[in-house]
């Protein structure tokens, strides 16, 4: 397969030396720049990431001579590595509690964690990369994390509010910014903020977020976000919702509702399993 074939095929499909063709693009500063930039954004899959492609995304973001927006794409393509990673790290013992479970080494993890937070303070680096990386360090939440998030969201910046509500979905403390921003006239902004709204649970976005998954009249985009959304603040409340969406004749709407009773039904079966087991250990009465 070429890149194009990969671009186009699913990433479980992918040949074993996907890889292989990622990382000579991301090294080879004469590839066509286009090439370049689909390397960056499929090496971050985590089908393919590892050690190796870490580090040529790593190369990719340090290089202030790198162009911008492939800077930008390597700082978003740690987002699963950093994900998974964060989940399974151990502070204490610096290290990974399921070490199969993460693509890359503890060393690997820490060194991008690290160069993310350096790059993010160092103004002279680019606002779109700079942005890019914030997006990506909330996947790991760490303390700098906080702060970086409240002065975008306060810096009347549209570009850097976008980011800031999309950062709120993994860092905690922000319930009223989030609430805020569902009442932004930006479309963009609107579905992070509604995303952020589902993610943290937030009781009081759901009069708001339910209305918009009900109305035919919701841009589609948004209306998709608050889908996925209600079931994370009522689940209860939801689950009518969706079951009625679920036989809408829009199919990119009636996939949207399935999608989210999928993520709900699991953990109700699972509370189903555990009731019957307690009601086998301690009987009919």
């Amino acid at each position: 397969m070429d890149l194009n074939d990969l671009r186009d095929t699913p990433p479980w499909d992918w040949p074993g030396d996907a890889g292989k063709i990622f990382l000579k693009l991301l090294k080879d500063r004469l590839a066509p720049p286009s090439d370049r930039l689909i390397a960056a954004q499929l090496a971050g899959d985590f089908t393919a990431i590892n050690d190796n492609l870490a580090h040529a995304l790593i190369a990719v973001l340090g290089d202030s001579s790198e162009p911008e927006e492939l800077r930008a794409r390597a700082a978003i393509a740690f987002g699963a590595a950093l994900d998974v990673a964060d989940t399974e790290f151990e502070e204490e013992l610096q290290g990974f509690d399921d070490e199969e479970m993460v693509p890359i080494s503890v060393g690997t993890f820490l060194e991008i964690r690290e160069l993310l937070k350096k790059l993010y303070v160092d103004e002279k680096v680019p606002k779109l990369v700079r942005r890019r990386i914030l997006e990506a360090a909330v996947r790991a939440p760490e303390p700098w994390q906080q702060d970086a998030i409240k002065a975008a969201y306060a810096s009347g910046d549209r570009d850097w509010i976008l980011t800031a509500v999309f950062a709120m979905r993994f860092a905690a403390g922000f319930e009223g910014e989030i609430l805020e921003a569902l009442n932004t006239t930006d479309p963009e902004i609107h579905v992070e903020a509604v995303m952020a709204a589902g993610e943290e649970e937030l009781d009081g976005a759901w009069p708001h977020v339910s209305k918009l998954a009900k109305d035919d009249r919701t841009e589609k985009d948004l209306r998709i976000a608050a889908i996925g959304a209600i079931g994370g603040i009522r689940p209860e409340e939801a689950r009518e919702i969706l079951f009625e969406l679920s036989d809408s004749e829009d199919e990119d709407i009636a996939e949207a509702a399935d999608e989210a009773l999928s993520m709900m039904l699991p953990d109700d079966e699972d509370e189903e399993d555990e009731d019957d087991e307690d009601d086998e250990e301690e009987g009919p009465f």
